[in-house]
């Protein structure tokens, strides 16, 4: 019964928070190309819903799907919940599933302290020695980036030497273009401006 249960719970916050407007797929790059009214619009549902769902929600949304996660870590971000940092910080490094990796860089990039800066490390130091595994490297690197600028510290400068990790981890996937370490700071930037803007109406 007690499954059952936490089946329903999870397809009526799913349906309540994941897909309308089939969010979950929203959530990343093509906020950038929204136009001004839709941006506007799904910024103000954004950061309505992140203020609404509970701790509880969010912690069955991070047990599901990646659809689920992507969208529960968005919505951490907009609401600055930085008690999830941990959470976020253990599937980012788990890397259980894809799609959803970027979105905890994201919030963890938000949350803007030394704590995420040595989660997003952590991940770093385990991924970069392994270019079998394209996962959310270029992300990482770029949230690391924005909180070194921000922190006024340079974690992310041992990656980046002559054939440092960064530069030896790209080798690994020629013909793959990633843009450079700069363009993916500001990409994540862009992205942490679009929570920060979601998250001026919620109540503190």
């Amino acid at each position: 019964m007690r499954d059952a249960e936490e089946a329903d719970e999870l397809d009526q916050l799913v349906r309540q928070y994941v897909t309308p407007g089939r969010r979950y797929l929203k959530l990343g790059g093509s906020l950038l190309r929204m136009s001004g009214p839709e941006r506007a619009e799904f910024a103000r549902s954004l950061g309505e819903d992140a203020g609404k769902i509970s701790d509880a929600g969010l912690g069955v949304l991070l047990g599901g799907s990646w659809r689920e996660r992507k969208t529960a870590a968005w919505l951490i971000a907009v609401a600055g919940r930085t008690e999830f940092r941990e959470r976020l910080g253990e599937l980012l490094l788990a890397s259980e599933g894809p799609y959803a990796g970027r979105a905890y860089c994201v919030a963890l990039a938000g949350f803007g302290t030394a704590a995420d800066a040595g989660l997003l490390v952590a991940y770093l130091d385990r991924y970069l020695g392994r270019p079998d595994l394209p996962y959310d490297q270029p992300a990482a690197l770029g949230a690391l980036l924005l909180l070194d600028a921000r922190l006024r510290s340079d974690r992310a400068a041992r990656f980046l030497t002559p054939d440092g990790l960064w530069e030896r981890w790209l080798d690994g996937m020629p013909g793959t273009d990633l843009g450079s370490p700069a363009h993916q700071r500001d990409f994540i930037e862009q992205l942490c401006d679009f929570a920060a803007e979601s998250g001026r109406g919620i109540s503190t």
